[in-house]
């Protein structure tokens, strides 16, 4: 991908509060903050918009919770045609992490994440998205 230049002229407190954020996130240089900032307004658009995105819903419970596995896989099936691949890790002897990477519209991803959050059981979860180009 070819990189264009250009300028860019901000007030005093926008630039200190630019390098801040640069400082905070650990980005190479103003540019890489600039790229983060408008890559983020994207992916919020298509959010807002019910566009397609990509994401990951990543979930920690406690496999010892009566038919938990059951009722997130029954669910997970309902949803089959978003999800793209789950993998399933034991954290110790009672907590496991899932990760299910989905593609689809936001509503979808949003729809799932809800509902297999809400499961009892369920110790955290958390929906991430992206775009998916």
């Amino acid at each position: 991908m070819q990189v264009k230049r250009f300028g860019v002229s901000l007030e005093k407190d926008l630039l200190i509060k630019l390098d801040q954020l640069v400082k905070d996130l650990k980005f190479p240089n103003r540019s890489q903050a600039i790229r983060y900032l408008i890559q983020k307004q994207i992916v919020d658009k298509k959010w807002d918009s019910d566009e397609e995105v990509a994401g990951a819903i990543v979930l920690v419970y406690d496999h010892h919770k009566r038919d938990l596995q059951n009722q997130s896989t029954s669910l997970q099936h309902d949803y089959h045609d978003i999800i793209l691949a789950v993998q399933h890790v034991h954290l110790n002897h009672d907590n496991c992490l899932e990760t299910i990477t989905l593609k689809g519209k936001a509503s979808q991803l949003k729809e799932l994440a809800d509902r297999l959050i809400a499961i009892k059981g369920i110790k955290h979860g958390e929906l991430v998205i992206t775009n998916p180009e």
